[in-house]
């Protein structure tokens, strides 16, 4: 049998949504043709915004964080386990419904500072959720420049 190769899904463009009063947020229609209806949302390690990928791209950025840090991952660790532990821990399994939302717990609605107005930004395996004021600060501060000048 074949080696299934890992797909990752790129997605493009930022986009303006509000979440409502019940924490359902509306993904961009270009996202939704390329998403499986399953995915995990995640605080990103510096508590700035949501973290959304599917399921196995959530279990790769993992195992990556580890390699990068550590070369690999030791079950036999400690230190291992627990920060493992605490990465999932922060991690949320949802579905797109019918409407195309997701859910967005108000506990990492408020880590990370969303309340209504969010700015929906596209990456390589994942997309981020910023409350929007925030997103417009960071993206103020972001030089392209430094990668071309």
């Amino acid at each position: 049998m074949a080696e299934e190769t890992e797909k990752i899904v790129d997605l493009n463009s930022a986009y303006r949504h509000k979440v409502d009063a019940k924490g359902r947020m509306s993904l961009p229609s270009t996202f939704r043709k390329v998403l499986s209806t399953d995915l995990v949302v995640t605080r990103n390690p510096k508590d700035e915004c949501l973290y959304v990928f599917e399921p196995q791209g959530f279990n790769a950025w993992v195992t990556k964080v580890f390699k990068d840090k550590f070369g690999e991952f030791d079950d036999t660790n400690d230190l291992h386990l627990r920060l493992r532990r605490k990465l999932k821990s922060r991690a949320a399994d949802v579905s797109i419904d019918a409407s195309g939302r997701i859910m967005l717990s108000a506990e990492q609605r408020e880590a990370v500072g969303i309340d209504k107005d969010v700015v929906v930004v596209g990456n390589t395996g994942y997309f981020e959720i910023w409350d929007a004021k925030r997103y417009d600060v960071v993206d103020d501060d972001t030089d392209l420049g430094l990668l071309f000048g």
